[in-house]
């Protein structure tokens, strides 16, 4: 897949995103932005899967917790959502922690809690 391809599904995401957020605005809770985040992505045709266990291994074992991401699209671009009005290092240490345990390439890490959207993209 080229770039261009890839980089149409990462615009098509942060586009629903970004109509979830002119439409409610900021100030609710992380669940609300999720729930219209799912109704939205299915509007506009957009494959997802909602919280996603990613198993977490430990020098080749298995261990028996794991991390959820609040959406997979496209079978390879994780989401996460936050409605902080700011993000920290955490923040993003956690959606890195989600790559590397995932082996997945690509991550959005979407912030609601501002004024307006606010979104990074993360590859590996």
């Amino acid at each position: 897949m080229n770039a261009n391809v890839r980089d149409s599904e990462t615009y098509a995401i942060i586009g629903a995103a970004m109509e979830v957020h002119r439409t409610l605005g900021q100030g609710f809770l992380e669940n609300v932005y999720q729930e219209a985040l799912a109704i939205e992505l299915a509007r506009q045709d957009i494959p997802f899967v909602r919280e996603v266990a990613l198993p977490i291994s430990y020098k080749g074992t298995r261990l028996p917790c794991a991390y959820r991401v609040d959406f997979l699209c496209y079978d390879n671009l994780l989401i996460e959502l936050k409605a902080l009005a700011s993000l920290g290092a955490n923040e993003e240490a956690q959606i890195i922690n989600y790559l590397r345990a995932s082996q997945h390439k690509k991550a959005l890490l979407l912030k609601f809690g501002a004024y307006s959207l606010q979104h990074k993209r993360f590859v590996l």
